[in-house]
């Protein structure tokens, strides 16, 4: 079993950043792929962010490339989303989520690839 949370959402305005982080339990951290996905009222969840295992892969969602950063701790059990140069279509729920398979190469960039996922924590960008 693996449980996250989330936390350093909150309001800023357009152009400004923030950085999330989602702190894991469980020995099968270091082992699997980490994500970002989000959520905004009355839309699907969709893609934000991932990295593999060991951090030497990493995949964005269009939409964010240049602006967000993803990053992992291992020896923290803990993934960051550095996000900057915020803008209002930015604003959604971000929830984190753990892989299922282990060592793999590739950062998972679909909801099907994850099997744990956070409580969510909500983004608003005012401009």
């Amino acid at each position: 079993q693996v449980q996250l949370v989330e936390s350093g959402g909150g309001l800023v305005q357009a152009g400004g950043s923030l950085r999330l982080s989602c702190a894991a339990s469980g020995r099968t951290f270091s082992s699997v792929s980490m994500g970002w996905f989000r959520q905004a009222p009355e839309k699907e969840r969709e893609f934000v962010a991932a990295i593999n295992y060991s951090g030497g892969s990493t995949a964005y969602a269009d939409s964010v490339k240049g602006r967000f950063t993803i990053s992992r701790d291992n020896a923290k059990n803990t993934v960051y989303l550095q996000m900057n140069s915020l803008k209002p279509e930015d604003t959604a729920a971000y929830y984190c989520a753990a892989g299922w398979r282990y060592y793999s190469r590739d950062a998972k960039k679909t909801t099907d690839d994850y099997s744990y996922w956070g409580q969510g924590t909500q983004v608003t960008v005012s401009s």
